[in-house]
């Protein structure tokens, strides 16, 4: 049987070897880390330059887990494609952010409601409005559920999603802190905007990796491995979400 292959041939695989939910990690290792660690059976489904996709099983049910890559413009890419050639019904971002509240910790877990951004995205669209990247009710509302049924504190709000990993404007977290927005982090906002656009579902679940105002950090090895309840939140969520 002939793969698929997206249209920007960043994808290739056997549509049917994905399932309806997809957790999405930027890094491809923690998707690699998240299969191996949590998934029955995990098998391989995309490897094209290494972005690494797995499809197992957990707690019966069929779920895929994929890297999106840094920043927006991969983000919407991979979402893109998920949703409107492979057909995904919806996709959870596992994801990495730095607290702004000085009560928000490492490891501390963050369900974005909305994303603001400086990203220039929703420009793109040829809408009456400019878009507000927000999250799917319903899944917004599993992963909270689910953060509850497993005993594990969380925050819900407005997140930011930057364009840029090294802003110019050193002002900016003050700026952020001041509005009452919780984290900055650099893909929801492109999530959120590709699931409404492609009329699909999407939330945003992250742990806090550092913090802007307190100077907690992180190692990268901590930060691929160490958010499990982060994993376990979302994989729950998938699982109240998968066929």
């Amino acid at each position: 049987m002939a793969q698929f292959e997206s249209a920007s041939a960043c994808i290739r695989c056997n549509k049917e070897d994905v399932a309806n939910v997809v957790l999405m990690p930027g890094d491809p290792l923690r998707a690699k880390f998240i299969a191996e660690t949590y998934l029955e059976n995990p098998v391989l489904f995309n490897d094209v330059r290494n972005m690494l996709g797995y499809t197992g099983t957990y707690k019966g049910k069929r779920i895929s887990v994929m890297g999106s890559g840094m920043g927006i413009p991969s983000m919407c890419l991979y979402a893109h494609e998920l949703y409107t050639q492979i057909g995904v019904d919806a996709i959870i971002r596992v994801g990495t952010t730095g607290g702004l509240p000085e009560d928000l910790h490492t490891g501390d877990i963050v369900i974005a409601m909305s994303a603001a951004t400086n990203s220039n995205i929703a420009a793109l669209y040829d809408s009456p409005v400019k878009l507000a990247p927000t999250a799917d009710w319903g899944m917004l509302k599993d992963a909270v559920n689910s953060c509850e049924e497993l005993g594990y504190s969380y925050r819900v709000g407005q997140v930011v999603s930057s364009d840029v990993f090294y802003n110019p404007r050193e002002d900016a977290p003050v700026r952020y802190k001041d509005l009452g927005l919780l984290c900055v982090e650099m893909e929801t906002a492109g999530l959120y905007i590709e699931a409404q656009t492609s009329h699909k579902k999407a939330v945003s679940v992250l742990s806090v990796s550092d913090t802007f105002f307190t100077g907690e950090s992180l190692t990268a090895e901590e930060r691929e491995k160490s958010f499990t309840q982060m994993m376990e939140v979302s994989l729950e969520t998938a699982w109240k979400n998968a066929e």
